[in-house]
């Protein structure tokens, strides 16, 4: 029974060494083709120049790839050492190590480069949005304080008003100096009120600039066709992007409001009493005194709230960087494992074979040694061992006595055995003259 299960073993390998040499072509061949697809991607040059340099290094590639694996599967499984066993492993892992820096990186970047460029566009399209939206936020920050602005210059106004028609605040009617510096702080806020507005209006044709920008880029992202002119027009929409967003954050009021705060009590001069009357004068002061405390704390109010503006961190000036679609496949490897998993497969399919046939020929060796001699050998072995018994016969030796006079001399010079299984086993296949004597004179009969 193991020497029929040995036999089919043996006719396995046989049958299968084309199949072997097949695999490992079309294998090669297949690595050859990717990595000719994903060198073009990344040389440069006149296009005769980048065809034949791409074919050239897919040429070599893939009879670097046979090459290696037709000798591991030649050599590996007949190694029964384990040095030599340990050698060749490490021979595997350094070849495998050249084939995945010079081939498998290539295949994936042929297998889903064009796909890791565009999830490098999308995902530039998406910081992009976010700076655009933080730029947008951080220019329209000061128009919280339009209200506050709008209700001081309304509150002045109306004191002025008042004072002018019923003079509530001094007790005298008319447009003295009381009504002038009313209606000059009324005057101020509404200048600062419409610059604000005004800004305002700027701020959103930039922010509208920037979002059909933003359009165009995610329409690049997702067309059909070849990457390459995609992401070229995409570079260009992306640095005009850069500068509406640059634009956005310098179109900002808040160091505006902050000046005018300022201005607004170190600035403050109030015009002098022009009552007739000491006493209208002094009702005058203290009015006048009255509005300086109130600018003074509006000033403060203001520029407060624009100092909280000043201090948000600005958007930073972002830079597009182009990928090829090798270096973005490396990039995003993370996100393209099945491809990865694909590219790395083709050039290392072949090491499992190599282990199939290892593990098949170390089964064979097994069941060999714990077989007898006259089981293992073959009959073109047991024809060349009688020709060789004729051949010293034929010259006068006595094979007989020759070896009985060796085991003689073997067993009086070797030390007897403690146990039996001490004992080596014989392997010399005894032949007796006289049988087979007996046998030729029958078969001659």
């Amino acid at each position: 029974m193991a020497l029929g299960a040995t036999q089919r073993l043996h006719d396995g390998v046989a049958a299968v060494e084309t199949m072997t040499r097949f695999a490992l072509a079309v294998l090669a061949l297949a690595s050859g083709v990717y990595t000719y697809l994903g060198a073009r991607s990344i040389l440069d040059g006149s296009p005769t120049a980048v065809f034949f340099a791409a074919v050239i290094y897919s040429a070599s590639v893939s009879v670097g790839i046979y090459a290696f694996w037709s000798y591991m599967a030649r050599f590996y499984p007949h190694v029964t050492t384990r040095a030599g066993r340990s050698a060749m492993l490490g021979v595997m892992a350094i070849g495998a190590a050249m084939i995945l820096a010079m081939s498998s990186w290539l295949n994936a970047a042929a297998l889903a480069g064009s796909a890791a460029v565009e999830q490098h566009l999308s995902e530039t399209v998406e910081d992009y949005t976010a700076d655009l939206d933080r730029a947008h936020q951080n220019a329209l920050a000061a128009q919280s304080l339009l209200p506050d602005i709008q209700r001081a210059s309304e509150r002045f106004s109306q004191l002025a008003g008042v004072e002018r028609q019923s003079g509530s605040l001094t007790g005298t009617t008319g447009s003295g100096s009381v009504v002038q510096l009313l209606s000059q702080m009324s005057s101020q806020m509404k200048s600062l009120q419409a610059n604000i507005s005004a800004s305002r209006e700027q701020v959103e044709d930039l922010f509208t600039q920037g979002q059909k920008r933003l359009e165009t880029m995610r329409s690049l992202v997702s067309a059909p066709g070849t990457i390459e002119p995609r992401a070229d027009q995409f570079s260009t929409e992306a640095v005009a992007l850069t500068g509406v967003i640059t634009s956005l954050a310098q179109t900002s009021i808040a160091p505006s409001i902050r000046r005018a705060a300022d201005d607004l009590s170190l600035g403050f001069i109030a015009p002098v009493p022009d009552g007739g009357a000491a006493d209208l004068i002094n009702r005058q002061n203290q009015v006048m005194d009255t509005v300086r405390t109130s600018v003074t704390a509006q000033s403060k109010a203001l520029a407060k709230a624009a100092d909280e503006i000043l201090t948000r961190p600005p958007v930073q000036e972002r830079r597009f960087v182009p990928l090829s679609s090798a270096e973005a496949v490396l990039h995003y490897a993370q996100d393209f494992i099945p491809a990865w998993a694909g590219a790395i497969s083709i050039d290392l399919l072949p090491g499992v074979m190599v282990f199939i046939l290892a593990t098949v020929h170390g089964a064979i060796r097994r069941q060999e040694e714990n077989l007898p001699f006259a089981e293992r050998i073959t009959a073109a072995e047991l024809l060349r061992a009688l020709e060789v018994q004729r051949a010293v016969t034929a010259s006068g030796v006595n094979v007989e006595q020759t070896i009985a006079k060796t085991e003689a001399e073997d067993k009086t010079s070797a030390p007897r055995p403690e146990s039996a299984s001490e004992l080596e086993p014989n392997n010399i296949t005894a032949i007796d003259l006289k049988s087979r004597s007996r046998d030729r004179s029958h078969e001659d009969r």
